[in-house]
């Protein structure tokens, strides 16, 4: 038996980072808002990249068919900090934007930090950050879709803290 922040779905915690890759996933996760922030300090503009999105905390599958899929769905802020050479593509956007998979791949350079690899189906986008912190805002609720709608995400939101 599960035991953390929500049982039901299976979520372990509310706040995940890099270290936890291995156990993440994000396919089929909409992304309702994407951000570039600067935060400067002293000698330098530092960015910060932070990305609303449905996190599919699990898929359920039917006890019987043709039954479909359900799925527990959370949104959540995931924030790249430091993030630095940051490029990417959109379109076409009539069906928004949805990741396919996220790559953490080797640096390229001398550099320590990894180039992340957000592939979307209708999108691209790459940058160089040490890591990332994803904040599960609310609880995870179980829905028939893997999308939940504004009204049950509580609308669009960079807030960076978790729900438990």
């Amino acid at each position: 038996m599960t035991t953390g922040p929500h049982q039901s779905s299976g979520l372990s915690k509310g706040t995940w980072t890099d270290e936890d890759f291995a156990d993440m996933g994000w396919h089929d996760c909409r992304v309702h808002a994407v951000s570039v922030t600067e935060r400067a300090d002293d000698t330098l503009t530092l960015l910060r990249v932070l990305l609303d999105l449905d996190y599919i905390v699990r898929w359920v599958e039917p006890e019987r068919r043709p039954h479909h899929f359900t799925f527990w769905v959370a949104p959540a802020t995931l924030v790249f900090d430091l993030a630095w050479d940051i490029e990417g593509s959109l379109g076409p956007l009539d069906d928004g934007l949805e990741i396919a998979e996220v790559h953490r791949l080797d640096p390229p350079d001398g550099h320590a930090d990894p180039l992340w690899h957000i592939e979307g189906h209708n999108f691209d986008l790459r940058l160089r950050a040490a890591g990332y912190t994803q904040h599960i805002r609310l609880p995870p609720q179980h829905v028939p879709r893997q999308v939940l709608s504004l009204t049950e995400r509580a609308g669009l939101s960079f807030a960076e803290k978790s729900f438990a």
